[in-house]
């Protein structure tokens, strides 16, 4: 990874954004990319286990999150021998409430014997096979990408079919390399672009992110394809399907309103 980081810790929930943090739809506000991945990284340090898989994980963002710090508190609601629940709350250092999380953790088990009907997966080039994304025309020497996208099909502005690789380029907090689990947090908020995103750019932004897991990603590269795309009335659903060189280990959805960039 680059060197940089979205978060610093401090007392150990408590969580200082650095410019990197930046969203697209008011520079005063924090990327939902990072809304995400804190709380997954929150309450997987504290209830994390190697015998449980992280397999959903809901993040709603109620509020614009500002650049400010930022305090991940939780709540075991459920601490079974199969499933165990945990809530996650986002505040400011006034104590307002910006976001809400979920995650559900399931045992890993025996899988059952039998064969049961998938959708295909899909037949994708490796990252490796796949043209980088040039800079910005904007961009300095200097320029290092938030994340890093090798797209294979379709593209923003476009109508049709997406698929693209991303890849995480700095670590989400100081010093701490992001797990197979936070990495596909963050990139579950990249179905709002990838899937809401038309002839006339993206118009959409997502008020909420609920990624379903049933395995961890494996290596850096997190593949996301558009399964699904509905709206009206200035609402809108979307779906990605989520892989890694192995194939598809979850899935990612979103809920959006229709909506306008700050300057």
């Amino acid at each position: 990874m680059s060197e940089g980081n979205f978060f610093f810790e401090a007392e150990g929930n408590r969580y200082h954004p650095t410019p990197r943090t930046r969203g697209p739809w008011d520079p005063q506000s924090l990327h939902g990319r990072v809304i995400a991945g804190l709380i997954a990284h929150q309450i997987e340090r504290e209830y994390g286990e190697p015998a449980f898989q992280p397999s959903r994980l809901t993040v709603d963002m109620f509020r614009v999150a500002p650049m400010k710090p930022m305090t991940v508190t939780t709540t075991l609601v459920r601490d079974g021998n199969r499933i165990k629940v945990v809530d996650a709350s986002m505040t400011d250092d006034e104590g307002t409430e910006i976001a809400r999380g979920n995650v559900v953790f399931l045992k890993r088990a025996e899988q059952p014997e039998g064969e049961v009907w998938s959708p295909p997966e899909w037949n994708a080039p490796s990252p490796d096979d796949v043209e980088p994304q040039p800079p910005p025309a904007n961009a300095g020497a200097d320029w290092v990408p938030a994340w890093e996208t090798r797209r294979i099909q379709g593209d923003f502005g476009t109508v049709g079919q997406k698929q693209a690789w991303i890849r995480e380029t700095h670590e989400l907090v100081a010093g701490l390399a992001p797990s197979p689990f936070v990495r596909a947090a963050q990139a579950s908020d990249f179905t709002n672009p990838f899937a809401n995103s038309g002839s006339t750019g993206l118009n959409f932004v997502n008020a909420d992110t609920t990624l379903y897991l049933h395995r961890d990603p494996v290596g850096p590269w997190v593949g996301m394809e558009v399964a699904a795309h509905h709206s009206s009335n200035g609402v809108a659903i979307a779906e990605c399907v989520m892989y890694d060189l192995e194939g598809a280990f979850g899935r990612s959805s979103v809920c959006s309103v229709a909506n306008r960039r700050r300057s």
